[in-house]
């Protein structure tokens, strides 16, 4: 787990004196890659503050088909448990852990502690909810007004953009799942990619080169 210098450096807008009760108030949990640490329609009672790893958030249909919408990383938090929480509302997206990840569990109360006791506290909640609305609005606009072969090229350059890495290790199903399509439609799209130069195909696992 981390130390005060640590969280300083993952979220160097943050105080020292809201440093200093995260260290003493908040409650440290970890989770391993493929865990659900949230699901839709449950009910949130903290935030949550990512210090480590990476997690996807989904939204989930009536059918049970997970749609990708956009990750989490250290030095950020999960809006959806910011308005939740304060809200006593259930979730209405589902979040898994892409690698093993450690949270920082904020109750309500002290969010709301902080929200009037410290301004940067309160600057970072406008700013999650401001990022979080931006990249809604990008998976939107994705959706509406572009093709499939557009949005395939626009997901796999998020997920590189997440990992700072050109080789994703992303199989054509798990693609066509979270872009909520046939697996035969990934692979064909994957391979005119591949044959205008932007892609190297191998098993479960694609190379940008771009």
């Amino acid at each position: 787990m981390h130390n005060s210098d640590d969280l300083k450096k993952i979220f160097p807008s943050f105080s020292d004196e809201l440093i200093n009760e995260i260290e003493t108030s908040a409650v440290r949990q970890s989770y391993k890659a493929g865990d659900i640490i949230m699901r839709t329609g449950q009910y949130i009672n903290n935030t949550l503050l990512i210090t480590k790893g990476q997690i996807k958030i989904y939204r989930e249909g009536e059918n049970g088909g997970e749609f990708f919408m956009y990750y989490l990383q250290p030095g950020q938090a999960c809006a959806v448990s910011m308005i939740c929480a304060n809200k006593n509302q259930t979730s209405q997206i589902m979040a898994k852990v892409v690698e093993e990840v450690e949270l920082i569990m904020i109750p309500l109360s002290l969010m709301e502690k902080w929200m009037m006791a410290h301004r940067t506290w309160y600057e970072f909640v406008i700013f999650t909810y401001r990022t979080r609305f931006e990249e809604v609005l990008e998976v939107v606009d994705s959706i509406a007004f572009r093709a499939m072969d557009e949005r395939l090229e626009f997901y796999l350059k998020r997920h590189a953009e997440a990992c700072g890495c050109k080789e994703l290790k992303l199989s054509h199903q798990e693609i066509a799942t979270e872009l909520n399509t046939s697996r035969e439609v990934i692979s064909r799209l994957l391979k005119k990619m591949e044959q205008r130069g932007l892609v190297r195909l191998y098993r479960n696992n694609i190379e940008l080169l771009t």
